[in-house]
Parts: C-alpha cells; structure tokens; sequence
C-alpha cells in the first residue's frame, strides 16, 4: 500500500512481506502481478508471518494489506488449475491445509489486527479482511463474495463473518448475486469500520495502527477474546462444514463450467448440475 515504504522491512517472504514501525507490524500481500492471489506458497508465507508477529513481544498492533492496486483477488485459480489432478480442483484440501490455518491464525493472535484493504477484494480475499479486528478501505475498494461467479459458495468463514456483521438479507444478497459492494456502501450496511479518500489512506493506516501499538494491549487481547467465545468458538466447526459444503460443490457440473469460462475468459453457461 501507498506509504508502506516509510517502515522498515523487516523480513521478506516469497510472498508476503513484513514491514515494522515501532510497535506497529504490517503484513503486504507481495503478488502484485497476481492481483495478490493465494497460491500454495501464499499459504505457507502467510501462517509463517501470522505467527511471527503474534510470538514477538515487541509487536503490538498489526495491520494486513495488499501490494500494488488490489488487496486481495482471492485463490489463484490459475494455479490451482495447473496443480488440479485430472483437472479436477481439490476444494476441500485447499481450504482445510492451506486456507484455515491463516483464518484462525489471524483471530487468535492476542493483539489487534487491522484489515487495510488497499483495492478490491473478492472471494477468500473478502474472508481475510473480515477475519481482522477491524477492517479500513480506500475509497476507490470494493469487496466481492465472487464464489457464486463460479459454482462455488462463500468459504473461509465469510458465511460466518458476513451474516454476523450485515444481517441475513445483506449475506444472503451478496452471496447469491456476487455482486461488487463499494467501500461506501460497505461502510453503510456495517461490513468495515472505516473509509477513507485514497489520498489519505495510507496516514490514516498508520495513524490507526499507531494508536492501537501505543493502547493498553491486554485489554485489546482481553477483547478479543471476548469477541471471539461469542462469536468464534465454533468457529473450527463451522470452517469445516463450510469446507465440506464447498467440496459438494467442487463436484458440480457447474464449477467445473465456472472454472472453464474463467480460463476462456468468457461468460459462464450454468445448468444447475
């Protein structure tokens, strides 16, 4: 993000870069060519850096943002593609191995994690943003559960996370339409915390960052924790049956025509099978 070259890089991932600032650490999705889209070495990268700031003391506060225009496009279907066996795409295996353990990883460190969602967001992207404590967006973002786009259903805790912060209705319409929903209208049916010009972004980040590195960092873990037996304690359960809901679909027909008109580019000819 605009502003991340005024900290200090402090460990370089393939694919994910750790900035730190004081007490503030700042996690940059770094595969801007890929409009920072989780591929297999995404998900090592991630857990690893996930870990790192949660175990060092010095860190107090932790922000997640993405490299280049985008925050986060969601899986790399490319990739996943390229790895498929008999070109079939293991969704379950994908989520299970790879997705979750950066999902959790993210609502149990005992400090606040602030989404600095940069550009737009879409699948899974959506899902790490709603993961963090607090999420802020640029003007110009826009979030979308593009699953449906596919053949596929909200998977990585967003059909946890979204109902719990918008409503059934709002979850319901954003699930089945894929439809993109702007910063401001986010804003306003109370996805995200925050909005900001694009202009001033990037300060604001850190102004935000800074303040929550300089607070009383047992009372935020103490929050968290909170938050998190009301509303996340069965959160592993519920990452599971979304995973075993999304392998049913994996199976479709329709993914697999959702799939073929991605890599052709081309809109997609559902049948319902």
């Amino acid at each position: 993000m605009a502003g991340v070259s005024d900290d200090e890089l402090s460990r370089r991932y393939e694919t994910v870069n750790l900035y730190r600032r004081g007490a503030a650490a700042k996690l940059e999705l770094n595969r801007p060519d890929r409009v920072n889209a989780w591929s297999e070495q995404f998900a090592v990268d991630m857990v690893a850096a996930i870990a790192e700031v949660a175990d060092d003391p010095g860190v107090r506060a932790v922000a997640v943002t993405g490299a280049g225009r985008a925050f986060s496009a969601g899986a790399d279907l490319k990739e996943a593609l390229d790895r498929a066996q008999d070109g079939k795409i293991d969704v379950y295996r994908m989520l299970t191995e790879r997705y979750h353990p950066i999902i959790t990883g993210i609502r149990r460190v005992p400090k606040p994690v602030v989404a600095a969602v940069n550009g737009p967001t879409a699948g899974v992207g959506v899902s790490l943003a709603l993961a963090c404590d607090l999420v802020v967006a640029a003007e110009s973002a826009y979030f979308s559960l593009a699953f449906v786009n596919i053949g596929l259903v909200p998977d990585g805790g967003s059909s946890l996370f979204v109902p719990s912060r918008v409503g059934f209705a709002r979850a319901a319409e954003l699930a089945m339409l894929g439809e993109r929903l702007s910063a401001g209208e986010a804003l306003g049916w109370g996805l995200i915390n925050r909005v900001w010009p694009d202009a001033d972004f990037a300060a604001n980040t850190d102004a935000l960052l800074d303040r929550l590195a300089s607070g009383p960092t047992q009372s935020y873990a103490g929050s968290k924790r909170q938050l998190n037996h009301w509303l996340y304690q069965q959160m592993d359960a519920h990452l599971e049956f979304e995973a075993q809901v999304q392998r049913e679909m994996g199976g479709t027909a329709d993914f697999a025509e959702g799939v073929a008109a991605f890599a052709a580019k081309r809109p997609p000819r559902f049948t319902g099978a």
